[in-house]
Formats: structure tokens, C-alpha cells, sequence
């Protein structure tokens, strides 16, 4: 028998989660369990090499709404994303990291700005990092800023909402992920940034090194700058 159409799609990329998969799966449940439309949970598994496959294949068992899409070779998380908004089926999508550092029960509370907007992004004003690395990334959020000519103070969470309209076609490159904002607005649709709580990772380490992202994440930025200025933007209509 075929799963309802969902209303909601959680996009989460994967990889080497084996210790924050379980956790994930109640918070998620935890999170929809009101929300009166059906869901599903889209996770992205992006070529690991520990037990998180087969965790989730296991819990595929149990879990109507959970799908799994794998990845290989490992790509990166915007190959994850990109795979994931491909294979989502609801009218609204939203992601969050498999660190829990980000809340899923945090959701429901976004989706009323949707009624509004065509994304919601959330702003990690209070973030649960050593110092070293909130000096980095206030750093890394100003110079991001100036070059993309942008106005988002954390561009890189990943806790976002967006009608799906938003999403479809979208082609990324790796490590589009950082600018989603700008990339949905040079589109022409509306974006809002939102205050969300930020948690210390629920478990293991983390996947992406801060040094060796900034090279390329400085280039990025011109480009992206570039695509502000040449994007097409026009209308047609047939006589």
C-alpha cells in the first residue's frame, strides 16, 4: 500500500552518524507527531563507512515515513541536499544537520512564516561552540556578507523551511550549500531569517573542518557574487 503524498519532506544528509541516528529518529517523531499532515523523513546517506547504513536500514523497518537515499561515493553535503530536494515529495521542504545540533522540534514553529515567505532560515544567534570557533565563523559571516553583497547573518545553517517551488531545478555545486539564501532570493522568491536554538552535538565529531573549507568557501564567493549580477530575470508570456 502506497505512503499519503507528504505534506512536509525533512532533508538530512548523513555521514558516519552511527551515534546520532536513534536519537534523530525520536526527535523527528517527537517533532510531527502534532503536526496534523503527513511527513517524511528523507535521509541522505552520503557514503558511510560505519554502521549507519545499516542502522538505517533497519529502521526503514519500523518507520513508514522514513526513506533512504545513498550516495556513492561519498560526494559532500551539497551532493547530499541536492539528491535529497530531488527525491523530496512534499509541498514544503525543510533540513537540519544528523547532529542534532539543530532541533526538529524547531520546525513546527517556522512553518507559519511560510504563509508570508518562500523560506525561512534559521539564525544560530546563541550558538553552543568553543570560542575559537565562534570567532571563526563571525569572521567567516562578515567577509560572506561584504563579498555576496548579502545581508544574512548565518547563511551556513542548516535548519531552513522552504516551499518546494524554491527548490526543484536548483543545481548546486559543492559547497553551494553556505549561500541556500541567496541562491533561493536570486531567484526571485522571499526569504526570512528567524532566531533558532543551537545544541552541542548530541554525539561523535564532527565531519567538516573548519581551515580546510576557507579557500574554497572565499572562491565560492565570488562566484556567487557574479551570478547576483548576470542572473536573467525577466517575464514572457505567448500571444
Amino acid at each position: 500500500m502506497s505512503t499519503p503524498s507528504p505534506y512536509l519532506s525533512l532533508v538530512v544528509p548523513c555521514y558516519n552518524e552511527q551515534e546520532n541516528l536513534p536519537a534523530l529518529f525520536a526527535k523527528v517523531e517527537q517533532a510531527f507527531a502534532n503536526l496534523g499532515k503527513p511527513f517524511e523523513l528523507v535521509m541522505v546517506d552520503d557514503g558511510s563507512k560505519d554502521a549507519s547504513p545499516q542502522i538505517l536500514a533497519d529502521a526503514k523497518l519500523t518507520r513508514p515515513w522514513l526513506r533512504v537515499i545513498r550516495l556513492n561515493p561519498n560526494s559532500g553535503q551539497s551532493a547530499a541536499f541536492e539528491a535529497g530536494f530531488a527525491a523530496a515529495r512534499g509541498e514544503v521542504i525543510a533540513t537540519i544537520d544528523a547532529d542534532l545540533q539543530n532541533d526538529p522540534t524547531e520546525i513546527p514553529r517556522l512553518l507559519p512564516h511560510l504563509d508570508q515567505y518562500d523560506m525561512v532560515t534559521g539564525w544560530r544567534k546563541k550558538r553552543n561552540d568553543h570560542a575559537l570557533r565562534l570567532i571563526q565563523t563571525k569572521i567567516a559571516n562578515g567577509v560572506r556578507n561584504w563579498i555576496s553583497q548579502e545581508t544574512i547573518n548565518d547563511s551556513a545553517s542548516s535548519l531552513k523551511v522552504y516551499k518546494s517551488k524554491c527548490l526543484k531545478g536548483l543545481k548546486l555545486w559543492r559547497g553551494a550549500h553556505r549561500f541556500f539564501p541567496t541562491l533561493v532570493k536570486v531567484r526571485g522568491f522571499t526569504c526570512i531569517e528567524v532566531e533558532v536554538s543551537h545544541h552541542p552535538r548530541h554525539a561523535g565529531t564532527t565531519k567538516y573542518a573548519f581551515g580546510s573549507r576557507v579557500i574554497r568557501a572565499t572562491v565560492d564567493l565570488f562566484g556567487v557574487r557574479w551570478i547576483k549580477s548576470r542572473y536573467l530575470r525577466y517575464s514572457a508570456s505567448e500571444l
